[in-house]
């Protein structure tokens, strides 16, 4: 059976060649993972466009747990919703799977900077699922304050338990723009027994789970990937700057590009025309460039 057949059908059982958790339990699995290296992007690159051209399992099994790590660790920062982690786990393993599916190395981007967004959607979906949205609402500004009150009220030190104060609770539904009801009944909602960071994640007490919390600074991979994507959408932004008129470029340059963007009425003494006129043409000239970057 081919590869991602089997893996979606039963992410991570036993019988896959990955390590999985049923079979070695949830200590094995974090240890085992950690003897998979990362993958150098010239070998990232070969292992993705063998998948691609060939359906090659091996380099697809490769790609899956070079990055397994990495789910474990994005796994682990969603632990505060009071569900098993190892669920956690292979519902991000799922989310690696598809993201391997579907990655694309000509793109120039790195597997990891594709992959996070796959496994935390997965991860997202699946808590959601569980938290019962029918009482929890299904509105995507309920969504974003599902997923972001824990951090807001780190960041504001407000992290006893009980309701917050009037001042911390205005201060989130401002930020998040929803209904201070709708803070107060999430806080309620999210309330829950918190776990110490300190415990052991093996009986003998060797590691501890904050060892697999998400770092806040990002990992060399990742940083990484960003650089190579920041590199090549500038590149594409210069070529498509290239297809413009000078005209067109100072005007979309001064009005889009700029730290303190040119007034249309500063512009249209500069070059003698209209405002309409600067506004035309900035729009003319974004429209070529989004097109040509998206060609």
């Amino acid at each position: 059976m081919h590869f991602f057949a089997s893996a979606l059908e039963a992410p991570m059982k036993q019988g896959n060649a990955a390590p999985t958790i049923s079979a070695d339990g949830l200590t094995g699995y974090l240890q085992r993972i950690r003897h998979y290296p990362m993958l150098a992007f010239e070998v990232e690159t070969a292992l993705a466009v063998r998948y691609r051209d060939h359906n090659d399992d091996k380099a697809a099994e490769k790609l899956i747990t070079s990055h397994l790590r990495l789910v474990a660790k994005i796994a682990m920062s969603y632990r505060g919703y009071g569900l098993p982690v190892n669920e956690l786990i292979s519902e991000g393993n799922i989310g690696l799977l598809q993201s391997v599916k579907r990655f694309d190395s000509d793109k120039g981007f790195r597997l990891a900077t594709y992959a996070m967004w796959w496994i935390r959607a997965a991860i997202q979906e699946y808590i959601l699922h569980s938290w019962s949205l029918v009482k929890m609402g299904t509105t995507a500004s309920q969504k974003k304050l599902f997923f972001n009150l824990r951090k807001l009220k780190s960041q504001m030190q407000a992290i006893d338990e009980g309701d917050m104060t009037p001042e911390q609770t205005e201060i989130i539904a401002t930020k998040l723009n929803v209904s201070e009801g709708d803070v107060i009944m999430m806080n309620r909602r999210l309330a829950g027994p918190d776990h110490s960071l300190n415990a052991p994640v093996r009986v003998d007490g060797e590691g501890e789970w904050v060892d697999w919390l998400e770092c806040t600074e990002d990992n060399q991979e990742v940083r990484l990937g960003r650089r190579e994507e920041f590199v090549l959408r500038m590149n594409m932004l210069k070529s498509a700057m290239s297809g413009l008129n000078d005209r067109e470029r100072d005007i979309l340059t001064q009005r889009r590009l700029s730290e303190t963007p040119v007034t249309l009425e500063n512009l249209s003494v500069t070059y003698g025309i209209s405002r309409e006129r600067i506004r035309q043409i900035e729009v003319r000239a974004f429209e070529k460039v989004r097109k040509s970057m998206h060609v």
